[in-house]
């Protein structure tokens, strides 16, 4: 990797008639780490950094990328916490001596049970039922009981992402994807999958599968259901994101067209999934066009979008709503206004604690604030312990 991307950063930039200062002013990336990079030593190089670089010498982030991941893997320990659940995820821990035989009933209600610590971002209350629960869906089999199983599996493997256990989640929703007996069910897997590639920076595989999805399940607008609708639509978002982090904004555009036209057609927020996180709807979609500007560095565009918004809205600690949050206190960062950020991010402490330390976004929000400025309030201080802010 440190070859491909030096070599294809240094070829790009002769072919663009730059020097690497001259890449440096027209990028805002220092000369120094424009040359380390261009010399192997890809350290520490961000999937921004690469972006701001794209953008310079006109061509998409991923050329440069070349398959590089941008994964930030948990810590030891969020790591331990999930330790139960991929043992059971890997049948280490099954009961052999069940007395009674799970039922489609008693496990559909038990993941039930689970939602309200799901909408709550209680991470470790959830992993600490989890591994019974998956054990006990192991043994369901017919078309009823698959389903079942294939949506707990999606939900975990959501859960797993959302704490960065990224290759394991990645094997929790092949499963679900395999187990689903409808594809309904199935493309709520691949939703998760999708935006576990993206969160990780995988560009093009991010791309790749959600097209693909959306392609095959394409609805036919006069008869589609709402979930159907809500589930090619948000394939559709997750293509958006891939278009302004690969520096396509011709593909974010069309992206974002596709999905708007389905939200109107539904017309109002919808759960496409039991998981109260997985929503869309013409909010969600205002939402992630605030994200994408915010990520082109039009800061003001997400404010305003974000001022717009109704401020009752189905599900308000769904995951998106407090991702939307961070793109806001992203934007005041953006625009210097550091108390504005903070507040921001207060309300996503207060709102859901385990949720924000598990957030690269808010360490980035937080660095940005810290390097900014001379001195730091309490609040700063403490919001960069809760995230483990390294430096």
């Amino acid at each position: 990797m440190s070859a491909d991307l030096g070599d294809r950063l240094k070829s790009t930039r002769k072919r663009r008639g730059l020097s690497q200062r001259e890449l440096a002013n027209n990028s805002g990336v220092s000369l120094s780490l424009i040359r380390k990079l261009e010399q192997g030593d890809r350290a520490g190089v961000r999937l921004e950094t690469l972006r701001k670089l794209a953008i310079a010498l006109r061509t998409r982030t991923s050329t440069l990328q070349a398959g590089r991941a941008d994964a930030e893997y948990a810590d030891a320990e969020t790591s331990d916490v999930w330790e139960p659940v991929r043992r059971a995820l890997a049948g280490l821990d099954a009961n052999d001596t069940i007395d009674e035989q799970p039922t489609n009933a008693g496990v559909h209600a038990a993941y039930e049970a689970l939602m309200p610590m799901i909408d709550e971002h209680r991470y470790g209350e959830t992993s600490a039922v989890l591994p019974a629960l998956l054990c006990d869906a192991d043994a369901l089999t017919d078309h009823e009981g698959r389903a079942i199983r294939a949506r707990l599996l999606s939900m975990t493997g959501w859960m797993l992402t959302q704490n960065r256990q990224f290759d394991i989640a990645a094997m929790t929703l092949d499963q679900a994807i395999d187990a689903a007996p409808e594809r309904g069910i199935a493309v709520g897997a691949v939703n998760v999958l999708v935006w576990s590639a993206l969160r990780q920076g995988r560009l093009d595989i991010a791309r790749e599968l959600a097209v693909k999805w959306a392609d095959d399940i394409e609805p036919r607008f006069s008869r589609a259901t709402v979930s159907q609708l809500a589930l090619w639509g948000r394939l559709w978002l997750y293509v958006a994101n891939v278009g302004v982090r690969d520096n396509s904004p011709g593909e974010t555009e069309d992206a974002l067209s596709l999905a708007r036209a389905a939200a109107d057609r539904i017309g109002h927020e919808v759960l496409y999934d039991p998981n109260p996180n997985r929503l869309f709807g013409p909010v969600t979609v205002a939402q992630i066009t605030g994200e994408c500007a915010v990520i082109a560095e039009q800061p003001s565009k997400t404010l305003a979008i974000a001022e717009s918004l109704p401020t009752t809205v189905l599900s308000p600690t769904a995951a998106g709503r407090l991702r939307h949050r961070l793109d806001v206190a992203n934007a005041h960062t953006q625009l210097r206004q550091h108390g504005e950020a903070t507040h921001t991010l207060q309300q996503l402490r207060t709102a859901a604690p385990e949720w924000l330390a598990q957030q690269r976004y808010a360490r980035d929000i937080l660095g940005t604030i810290v390097h900014q400025r001379r001195t730091l309030t309490d609040e700063m201080r403490e919001l960069a312990e809760l995230v483990r802010l390294e430096y």
